[in-house]
């Protein structure tokens, strides 16, 4: 039976479900990591503002023994968040989890055992989580090259803890944020955990646990993630860090980049081709107008007559007049006869 921890800030029980995984996965090797010539990590970090309310949902864990699946689905949710729109999965989504991972029969009690990362992270990889989100590839860390963890947490904004809990940090039990976990004696295998880092300090890595945000100090990370004492810390590298539409992650790095760095530390994952731009089609040039071709204007016919005709209508109206006329007068009647037979048209 999983042992269970009174947590003053939720007035209820917890439980510790966290198992040693049976097979480790690959490290990161620190002479490949110095050789990556990857970026000087920053001093700090932390990528809890746009997750608070996943942070804050334990998941199930006061009653069950599912902290490994509660702590996925918390970086899950850090990194929807931190790419505009969190996700928070919903109770029978992690059920499903907990039950695929760790064999868990809702209602079988018998059957709340735990499970470990390892077998989760393979899960995850294989079938995703409930968001759609496969990840792309995993890594151990080494819990002893402090800036091999920062790298780690500040290029991929997640690290997976697993390991035994000292009693002095369940007895007492946290209040409530802002506790740090320091080196406490011994590791206690009965007090198998695993919590989520969500940033760091200089004084050790932000974690998140049981709903609450506290700091393992660099020590305790050294000194409880080894595993010699059947701690390990491991590292998820996912699309959820990238906005839909969008190449590079909230910290500004580069996916393509992310991703070499991941292989550079270890990783097997294709670094992405980018896609090609996409064609701008060429600003219409509207054509030249074309002036119109003038129409010249229809003639108006003119009818034609004949001489005979012309000098009939002329004399038509002199032999009228008296035998002896004036120069005027013969031209009015001769332009008077034209004009009056002249056909029109």
């Amino acid at each position: 039976m999983l042992k269970t921890v009174f947590a003053p800030h939720l007035n209820a029980t917890v439980k510790l479900g966290r198992k040693r995984p049976v097979s480790l996965g690959p490290h990161l090797k620190a002479d490949r990591y110095f050789k990556a010539n990857l970026p000087t990590p920053p001093t700090s970090c932390d990528y809890t503002a746009k997750a608070s309310s996943v942070l804050a949902n334990i998941y199930g864990n006061d009653t069950l023994g599912d902290c490994v699946i509660a702590g996925g689905y918390h970086i899950t949710g850090v990194e929807t968040g931190n790419a505009g729109k969190v996700f928070q999965a919903a109770s029978s989504q992690i059920i499903k989890d907990y039950s695929a991972i760790g064999g868990y029969v809702p209602g079988d009690e018998s059957t709340d055992n735990g499970c470990d990362e390892v077998t989760a992270l393979n899960y995850w990889q294989s079938h995703g989580f409930a968001n759609g989100t496969k990840i792309l590839g995993w890594l151990a860390v080494d819990p002893n090259n402090l800036t091999e963890v920062m790298q780690a947490m500040y290029l991929f904004e997640n690290l997976v803890f697993g390991i035994e809990l000292p009693d002095a940090w369940v007895n007492p039990f946290p209040s409530g944020n802002g506790f740090t976990w320091d080196v406490a004696g011994a590791a206690d295998p009965n007090n198998g955990h695993c919590v989520v880092g969500v940033g760091y300090t200089s004084s050790g890595v932000l974690i998140d646990t049981w709903g609450m945000i506290g700091t393992m100090t660099w020590k305790a990370v050294q000194e409880y993630c080894n595993s010699q004492v059947g701690g390990q810390l491991f590292v998820m590298v996912t699309p959820d860090q990238l906005t839909a539409g969008q190449t590079k992650a909230p910290n500004g790095v580069a996916w393509t980049d992310l991703i070499a760095d991941f292989d550079a530390l270890g990783g097997h994952v294709p670094v992405p081709t980018p896609p090609a731009p996409t064609p701008v089609p060429p600003t219409p040039v509207p054509p030249t107008p074309v002036p119109p071709t003038p129409v010249p204007p229809t003639p108006v016919p003119t009818t034609v007559v004949t001489l005979a005709e012309a000098e009939q209508w002329a004399l038509s109206l002199l032999n009228q007049l008296p035998r002896v006329l004036t120069r005027q007068q013969a031209v009015t009647a001769v332009t008077n006869g034209l004009t009056k037979h002249w056909p029109k048209k």
